[in-house]
């Protein structure tokens, strides 16, 4: 069945009509997601671990975000494909056996060390891709994320290109230029790329029919939609704690 939601998943990358990823963080989300009518369901890892009450940068011990995707998978009749931060420092084998284990059928995997914030050399970068590739075979997506847009010394769209080139070459279905916003940027990383390029969705983003007019084959919202519902929450129980009616 993994194998099948993956090849489900794959097939929905497709240039000029995204694949739409309204990031969930919780049974709950996900099935609103599904609801709502999305044929896959994306978890942020951001808002997954604060919702286990750890903050993002791998601190969630690797188990309890594991068991939040099953939980997640357990509740969709979608693929899921799950943001595995860098891989919680296991190897490939076992991120890709413990990651199947859980039902879904894609990742996104980062090129910057969560602890440092410092990129990670392509070809370290791109071996560990092809070891997760080689141990998982089709039954994962698998989503490369980039991280020269977000880090100080990042090489702009040159780096970004050659680093989603060498991803793709070992084995990333999509590549994910997180940060990237600009739409000339995002039309010009399309095609020198080649291949699918996903890109988050945040104010200030070209729309989502722009981006579908740019080439681009998925769309994520991140941990945006999770934080936009918490500040709600949070402002919810201000009015509960100042004596009001939290629902007008």
């Amino acid at each position: 069945m993994t194998i099948e939601k993956a090849a489900a998943l794959r097939a929905l990358h497709v240039p000029g009509k995204p694949l739409i990823l309204p990031n969930a963080w919780d049974a709950a989300s996900a099935t609103a997601v599904r609801k709502a009518g999305f044929p896959a369901v994306a978890t942020g890892s951001a808002a997954v671990a604060r919702v286990l009450g750890y903050e993002d940068g791998e601190a969630t011990p690797v188990a309890e975000m594991l068991a939040a995707v099953s939980r997640i998978v357990r509740v969709v009749d979608v693929p899921v494909t799950a943001d595995m931060e860098r891989g919680y420092g296991l190897d490939p084998a076992e991120l890709a056996g413990r990651l199947l284990e859980t039902g879904a059928a894609g990742c996104n995997l980062e090129d910057s060390d969560p602890r440092t914030g410092e990129l990670v050399d392509p070809d370290e970068q791109a071996a560990f891709l092809a070891a997760v590739r080689a141990a998982a075979g089709p039954a994962l997506v698998v989503n490369a994320r980039i991280d020269t847009y977000l880090v100080r010394d990042g090489g702009g769209r040159a780096d970004a290109v050659a680093r989603a080139r060498r991803y793709l070459e070992a084995g990333a279905d999509c590549v994910y230029p997180i940060g990237l916003s600009a739409e000339d940027e995002i039309g010009a990383l399309v095609d020198e790329v080649g291949g699918p390029v996903n890109i988050l969705f945040k104010p200030g983003a070209p729309s989502l029919a722009r981006l579908a007019e740019l080439g681009v084959a998925r769309v994520s919202y991140g941990h945006g939609l999770h934080r936009a519902a918490h500040a709600y929450a949070v402002g919810m129980i201000g009015a509960v704690s100042e004596g009001r009616s939290p629902y007008e």
